[in-house]
Parts: C-alpha cells; structure tokens; sequence
C-alpha cells in the first residue's frame, strides 16, 4: 500500500527531520522524494510505503498533523488510491 504527503510552510531548518523521523519511527519507507523552496516557502512531496506500518493510517495522519501544527507547516497524507482518485476527475 502506498500514500502521497504533502507538506507546504515557510521555509525553515528541520521540516524533512520532523516529517521523516515519524516515518521512520513507524516503519513507512520512503520511495520517492520532491521538495522545493518557493521564493520562502518550503514544498516536498513523498510517495511511501505503508504496507509495514505500525501504525494505522488514521494515526499516522494525526501524528504527521500534529507535527506540522508543532513546526508551522501543512502536513497532509493520503491513501494513494485516494489521492489518484481525486486528481483523475
């Protein structure tokens, strides 16, 4: 199973940190990376693998949520199916 995150703030040190040690942490592997700054805005993209989580989707959306409410940042994470879905329409 894979999922896509998303993650949009202002630019500042540690967002990747922050973002991959829940990753990591929860065992999701990460298979694709894009991220760039915008003027001051920090963008990034992630393609993961979920299918060895240890956690449940829903609780990995809230911890990634809470960290980014913590850092500043938009954390978002959706189903790859999901998130195929909505941009197919």
């Amino acid at each position: 199973m894979k999922a896509v995150i998303t993650v949009i703030g202002k630019d500042k040190i540690g967002i990747i940190y922050n973002v991959t040690e829940i990753l990591a942490q929860s065992g999701v592997n990460i298979l694709d990376i894009s991220q760039t700054i915008l003027q001051d805005f920090f963008t990034m993209a992630m393609l993961v693998d979920i299918s060895n989580s240890k956690i449940s989707l829903e609780e990995l959306k809230h911890l990634l949520y809470k960290r980014g409410s913590d850092i500043g940042v938009s954390i978002k994470i959706q189903h790859e199916d999901i998130f195929n879905s909505m941009h197919n329409l």
